[in-house]
């Protein structure tokens, strides 16, 4: 039997809770902040945590003879940022060097560290250029993980482009500006990234005991013009109007490359868009 634990269960934990729950030789620990999630959580955990990160107790008790873990916390406001990742990220270092049965750790983090770089190829070997401050954070926060790599330890960062699928369709994250007038020409280069294959990835990861930094996109790499548009097209809904002469406010334009999972041996299940 191996010990797991999920620290986050939001959108992305749950769903690979859920995966894995169907692995009868898993046993499941996973964590919310939210008190309310616990009865849909027991049905895919054999323990479920009311944790925060910033908790030290209550955290090392959630870790306590767990073998792999999995953190995939999410902040609910920008003002939570440093609470939610970082302190979470430096708990959990203090706690893990003091367990010897923790072999793994898998963190899903963003590619948005990367920043403007005027939609150039970035891979994992370019210097992180976080625009703002919640980026800065979690770029500190990855800093902070891989310090815990060691002999004994697999630290693997999956840098995830933006997350889409069931009930987070492209369609529901854009409507909101069908009919509407953005600012700029839309040319920055977006990268995207669905459910299935963060599971996926992550499942990859762990088998394959991946260590380091990998980024984890979509081959198709689509302006953010030719997406909206592709999706008000797809659902018939009224067009985007680009206001050519006002400046963008997306801080992220990049073309980041996924060719170092790939080299790994990773497979994209949805390689292309869907919209």
């Amino acid at each position: 039997m191996m010990n797991i634990a999920i620290i986050g269960c939001g959108y992305v934990g749950y769903a690979i809770a859920q995966h894995w729950q169907q692995k009868k030789d898993f046993i499941l620990t996973v964590t919310t902040t939210t008190p309310d999630h616990i009865p849909k959580l027991q049905a895919v955990a054999a323990r479920v945590m009311v944790v925060r990160g910033n908790d030290l107790e209550s955290l090392k008790a959630a870790l306590k003879n767990q073998e792999v873990i999995l953190l995939s916390v999410g902040a609910k406001s920008r003002n939570a940022y440093a609470e939610t990742y970082l302190d979470t990220a430096k708990n959990l270092v203090a706690i893990i060097k003091n367990l010897p049965s923790v072999r793994q750790l898998i963190y899903t983090g963003t590619y948005s560290i990367y920043g403007d770089r005027n939609g150039v190829w970035v891979d994992e070997e370019t210097p992180p250029a976080p625009p703002n401050l919640s980026a800065q954070i979690l770029c500190k926060t990855e800093e902070v993980l891989l310090s815990l790599s060691n002999e004994n330890i697999r630290v693997c960062i999956l840098r995830l482009g933006g997350i889409y699928g069931p009930g987070r369709e492209l369609v529901q994250i854009f409507k909101r500006v069908s009919g509407t007038n953005l600012p700029g020409n839309g040319d920055e280069i977006t990268n995207w990234i669905h459910l299935d294959d963060i599971i996926s990835a992550i499942e990859f990861a762990r088998h394959r005991y991946l260590q380091g930094i990998y980024n984890l996109v979509a081959d198709e790499h689509l302006t953010s013009r030719e997406l909206i548009d592709r999706v008000m097209t797809t659902h018939d809904l009224p067009s985007v109007v680009w206001q050519v002469t006002g400046k963008s406010d997306r801080p992220f334009n990049v073309w980041v490359s996924n060719q170092k999972l790939k080299d790994a041996g990773y497979k994209l299940i949805h390689p292309q868009i869907i919209y």
